[in-house]
């Protein structure tokens, strides 16, 4: 059976899945003071950066329209399936579900499945990529939607922040509380529950310490990591994910580490030097 595999752009790609046809990214929009971003390969990280740091406002972001959704599904492929952002973060989930619904009206018989990632970033890269592996083997439309809906809700986000500038100006933490822990270093080490909804695991003084405090709260979380493969994402610090990856080898074996730069969204989110992991 042939088949496609719709991913907002929040999940990142990796180099394989860029030139693998099944797969194709559904383009969030970004807005900073008027100015527009589109968050596909035109995307210019450093610039959305700078621009992002001189603003006082908070950017914004647009989930792609049910046009886009019904669009990208309109391939001829027998199974077709969207990833999306956590629908406690985007309307992203409730764009795709209703692009299914105008596909559906004028194709009736297709089968075709949108997944709330209950993540964000690589947590839908590997959602991604569970599809397929389900695909290949040769599973039926209804076993790879239940195998991946058990895949969802055994993963695990979590993510630390260099800078809490974000969360302040979208009105996700206080302005005194973003001032205090600014001038005391202090790093939040942020996850995600089974629903999807951010909150805060822990916090460490310093960014090491923080990254190292992620490790060790994923270490004591996370069941049979060595049949799991884990992803780093790091928005432009190649090295802090490297530094991460080397804890994360000290405490616990994994299958595989995947390591990606941040789309445009998870830029918005993270930030200079923002790390977010998933397994």
């Amino acid at each position: 059976m042939s088949y496609r595999i719709v991913v907002d752009s929040c999940g990142e790609f990796t180099e394989e899945m860029k030139k693998d046809p099944h797969f194709v990214h559904a383009a969030l929009h970004l807005d900073i003071d008027g100015e527009e971003f589109v968050d596909d390969d035109s995307f210019d990280r450093l610039s959305f950066l700078k621009k992002m740091a001189a603003s006082p406002n908070c950017p914004k972001s647009s989930c792609p329209s049910p046009e886009v959704y019904m669009e990208a599904f309109g391939c001829g492929a027998d199974h077709l399936y969207a990833v999306t952002l956590s629908a406690e973060l985007s309307g992203s989930y409730n764009s795709a579900v209703l692009g299914k619904s105008l596909y559906l009206e004028e194709h009736p018989d297709a089968k075709v499945q949108v997944f709330n990632s209950c993540s964000a970033s690589v947590g839908e890269t590997k959602i991604a990529l569970k599809i397929q592996e389900c695909e290949e083997a040769g599973m039926s439309f209804e076993d790879t939607v239940e195998e991946v809906n058990r895949f969802i809700l055994d993963m695990h986000t979590y993510f630390v922040l260099e800078t809490l500038e974000n969360l302040r100006k979208n009105g996700r933490l206080s302005a005194v509380k973003a001032f205090v822990a600014s001038a005391l270093n202090i790093k939040p080490v942020m996850g995600a529950t089974d629903q999807g909804v951010i909150i805060q695991l822990g916090q460490a003084r310093g960014i090491q310490k923080a990254l190292r405090k992620m490790v060790e709260v994923m270490a004591e979380e996370v069941k049979n990591p060595e049949e799991k493969v884990l992803g780093l994402v790091h928005c432009n610090n190649r090295e802090r994910a490297e530094y991460v990856k080397e804890e994360i080898q000290k405490l616990v074996k994994v299958k595989d580490i995947i390591i990606l730069e941040t789309s445009g969204v998870s830029t918005l989110y993270a930030a200079q030097g923002g790390i977010i992991m998933v397994i």
